[in-house]
């Protein structure tokens, strides 16, 4: 009998707490998790209100330590970073486009290629095949250093690959 398993976009786009890759490290308690939700939240206030890329930053479901942080780019006009507190980490994440359309094998090339100099993030494939930018840091690390560090790295990643991939998977549309 074959063993059901998740699709491999299911399995690198879960939220599965036993998905986390720092799932050997002792879970925060809720007096540290309640306290790097205060430095997170201060910093995306702060964000908010400094830095002109930041155009907005939403909160999740009350009992989610989620933050949703929209940035606007010159390459990707507007994209959402998303953040997401566990018991061990915090995770983040981008959606960068849609499954390409053509040229999928020197599509997935390049981004393959791409991650090779990425550090803190990789491109993954998500729900749908679609294409996102993910990562993830130890909670004990999260500050506002790190933080910026986490917004740097997605967006300037995003405005580097996205007209490029773009290109790639949806030629059609720019060659006619």
């Amino acid at each position: 009998m074959q063993s059901e398993r998740p699709s491999y976009g299911e399995a690198v786009s879960s939220t599965d707490p036993a998905d986390d890759p720092y799932a050997a490290d002792p879970p925060a308690t809720p007096e540290e998790l309640d306290a790097v939700e205060a430095v997170i939240s201060a910093w995306a206030d702060a964000e908010l209100a400094a830095n002109p890329v930041v155009a907005a930053v939403d909160r999740g479901e009350p009992d989610e330590r989620r933050w949703y942080v929209r940035v606007t780019g010159d390459e990707k006009d507007t994209f959402t970073i998303w953040l997401t507190l566990r018991q061990r980490s915090l995770h983040y994440e981008t959606y960068v486009m849609p499954a390409p359309e053509e040229n999928h094998a020197l599509f997935y090339e390049h981004l393959l290629r791409r991650n090779i100099s990425l550090i803190g993030a990789a491109f993954a494939i998500g729900e749908e095949d679609a294409v996102f930018l993910k990562g993830a840091i130890p909670f004990d690390r999260v500050d506002d250093t790190a933080l910026d560090h986490v917004l740097g790295l997605l967006y300037v990643t995003t405005e580097r690959c996205f007209r490029p991939a773009l290109r790639i998977g949806f030629a059609s549309r720019f060659n006619g």
